[in-house]
């Protein structure tokens, strides 16, 4: 498992006891997590690794693991760029056979648990040669210097056996007790057997598809520029339509290279592209540079549109929507999705903004058949109705936010942010 973001919340415990059990009965377990937003304990981290069967390593640890407070502000002081560039891969792989990649993290808001905040995501389920692909692309960056072992990182030997021992029990007693989890997500999960058969039926087969990923670092470039594979793959891709470009997407900011190259786009196919509104999105700072060029990019003619905190298709996409009672939560786009000609899609964890083109590695598969895109395009253009989204040519999105949230929107424009947004 290679991840971005992995947390100690339900979600992130369940999967955590899952790898466990998993190790327990004899299978080989690696995990490979960014250090940015790994919120693990040191104690967890090194019970679960002490496991002979488990191995666990943490990608460019400048942040968290092992890492003082006053040694990540040096580490930012003194190394920039290399602070910055994350891992925000997604790949999950059984046996080198069959894997997932797409847009979700291990946490509660990306599986509809969450009772205030949930994404609406995109993964694709791989399987054959495919899957091979994700697996060498993993190995690569297992075998990076930038992946760290965990037991260097934490002390080889620091905690006694039978404390670990403790750990690892005590995490398969947190699983086994209904009252570590909520009524919602317990019945969803005892409901998971019975949902197979509907998922099998409902699943798409394309044969023409290719695993696209960075390397390890992403680029040479010592700077905030660069690029990488997935940057060059998803333009070339785009750049190759001969119709309309439809693209979903959590943030839209864009450098003057890239509004030049939708602009050019926009003038000889329809290009249309759904992102988060201010009231839906989590991240104020990546808003901030959308709101930039939002003007701009509307001029040169591509539709954008901003999706509702609350929209129509939450009932039937949130699963679990009648559980969370009145007070539904706000239902955000995560999904990094782009559609070409109707024939051609792109599925992965690029998001339309700096950081992916240049600094974060990330990866993506592309399928070439009109079965899938199709499919998936018809889930993006129902994200852009009315009734789910607000055509930001009208501001309509703009408008109802709390005082405090605008200023510290204005307060986000006025910093020169946008190449590590």
């Amino acid at each position: 498992m290679q991840y971005f973001i992995w947390s100690s919340d339900n979600i992130g415990t369940l999967a955590a006891e899952r790898l466990l059990g998993a190790a327990e009965a004899g299978a080989k377990v690696r995990v490979l997590v960014d250090d940015f937003m790994l919120d693990a304990g040191s104690l967890v981290l090194a019970a679960l690794d002490d496991h002979p069967n488990v191995e666990i390593k943490v990608y460019n640890p400048k942040h968290r693991v092992g890492v003082s407070r006053w040694r990540r502000w040096w580490n930012l002081a003194t190394g920039f760029r290399d602070a910055n560039q994350r891992m925000h891969d997604k790949v999950f792989l059984v046996d080198g056979r069959i894997g997932i990649v797409g847009g979700r993290n291990v946490a509660d808001e990306y599986y509809d648990f969450d009772p205030d905040y949930n994404f609406r995501d995109r993964d694709l389920l791989l399987i054959g040669p495919v899957a091979a692909s994700a697996g060498r692309h993993f190995e690569s960056f297992w075998t990076s210097p930038l992946a760290f072992p965990v037991e260097g990182l934490l002390g080889r030997g620091a905690r006694p056996p039978e404390e670990l021992a403790r750990v690892r029990a005590t995490l398969h007693e947190y699983a086994r007790d209904p009252a570590n989890l909520a009524a919602g997500p317990r019945r969803a999960l005892e409901r998971l057997p019975e949902r197979f058969a509907g998922l099998v039926s409902e699943l798409v087969w394309e044969r023409d598809t290719v695993f696209v990923g960075d390397e390890p670092g992403k680029n040479a470039s010592r700077g905030l520029g660069g690029g990488g594979r997935s940057t060059d793959a998803l333009r070339a891709a785009v750049a190759a339509a001969r119709k309309r470009v439809v693209i979903q997407s959590p943030y839209l900011v864009l450098s003057e290279d890239g509004l030049r190259f939708f602009a050019e786009l926009a003038r000889r196919v329809e290009v249309r592209i759904v992102t988060n509104s201010f009231a839906s999105t989590d991240n104020l700072a990546a808003y901030s540079g959308y709101r930039r060029v939002r003007e701009r990019l509307l001029a040169s003619g591509v539709k954008v549109y901003e999706f509702k905190p609350h929209p129509a298709v939450y009932r039937e996409a949130l699963e679990r929507h009648a559980l969370f009672g009145t007070k539904a939560p706000v239902f955000a786009i995560h999904a990094k999705t782009a559609v070409v000609d109707g024939t051609t899609a792109f599925v992965g964890t690029f998001n339309l903004d700096p950081r992916s083109a240049n600094l974060n590695t990330e990866v993506g598969v592309l399928v070439r058949g009109p079965a899938l895109a199709r499919r998936v395009e018809a889930a993006i253009e129902r994200d852009m109705l009315p009734e789910n989204s607000w055509d930001a040519a009208t501001r309509e999105g703009d408008a109802g936010a709390p005082l405090g949230k605008r200023v510290k929107l204005l307060l986000y424009r006025l910093l020169p942010l946008q190449p590590i947004l």
